[in-house]
C-alpha cells in the first residue's frame, strides 16, 4: 500500500483518521486560507483541501495525501475558527435558534501521477436558544477557539444543538471517514482488506 498522509496537523482530524486503523504520516500544509474574491464557501472548502494535499506533496515520493478544510456558513456569511473568547461569543450569539451549515472539503491526491478526487461534504446543525450565560459557560469549560463554528460537537458542544443533520457525524469534526473510504477504494486501497 502506498504510504498514506494526512496534510494537516489537526489533533481532531489525526484521532478521526486513526479509525481507519491504517498506518499514516502527518504533514503540516503552509497555505494562504484567504477567501478569493466572490469565491462560494464551496469552492473555498474544495480549493483549500486540494491546496493542503498539494502543498505537502513534495516531501514524500510515493504517497496518497489526504486534504480537508471546513466552514461555517449562516446567513451566507463564512465562519472559520473563533480563534479567542470574544469572536466565539460572537459566534454563537449569532448562531443561536439557526441553522448552520458546515462544509468540510476533503482530497486524496497521488503524488506520483498527479491525480486528485475532492469532493465537499454538508453537515447541518440546528442550534438551541442560547442565552449569553449559556455561550459563555460553555466557551469557559471547552475552550474551542482552534474549531470551526466555536464547538466541539464529540464534546459539551452537544449541549448547544437542537439536531445534527448529515450523512457522517465525522463531517462536523472535520473528516468526512465515509466519504475518504469512497475516495480511497478509487486508488485501489480497500480500508478493511488493509487491516493486519
Amino acid at each position: 500500500m502506498k504510504t498514506l498522509v494526512l496534510g494537516s496537523t489537526s489533533p481532531f482530524r489525526k484521532s478521526i483518521l486513526e479509525k481507519l486503523n491504517l498506518p499514516f504520516k502527518c504533514a503540516k500544509p503552509n497555505i494562504d486560507e484567504t477567501a478569493l474574491v466572490n469565491e462560494s464557501p464551496h469552492a473555498l472548502v474544495e480549493r483549500l483541501a486540494i491546496e493542503k494535499a498539494k502543498a505537502v506533496a513534495h516531501q514524500f515520493s510515493d504517497a496518497l495525501i489526504i486534504g480537508s478544510d471546513q466552514v461555517a456558513v449562516c446567513d451566507g456569511e463564512i465562519l472559520g475558527k473563533p480563534h479567542n473568547f470574544n469572536n466565539g461569543v460572537k459566534q454563537l450569539t449569532k448562531f443561536s435558534n439557526k441553522s448552520v451549515t458546515f462544509l468540510t472539503g476533503l482530497c486524496v491526491y497521488d503524488c506520483v501521477s498527479g491525480k486528485n478526487i475532492s469532493l465537499v461534504e454538508p453537515f447541518v446543525v440546528h442550534f438551541n436558544e442560547l442565552s449569553l450565560a449559556q455561550i459563555e459557560n460553555y466557551l469557559k469549560a471547552e475552550q474551542p477557539y482552534n474549531c470551526a463554528g466555536s464547538f466541539k460537537s464529540e464534546g459539551l458542544g452537544i449541549c448547544l444543538f437542537k439536531k445534527l443533520e448529515g450523512d457522517d457525524p465525522n463531517t462536523l469534526i472535520g473528516l468526512p471517514l465515509i466519504k475518504l473510504v469512497e475516495l480511497l477504494k478509487e486508488y485501489g486501497i480497500d480500508v478493511l482488506k488493509e487491516q493486519r
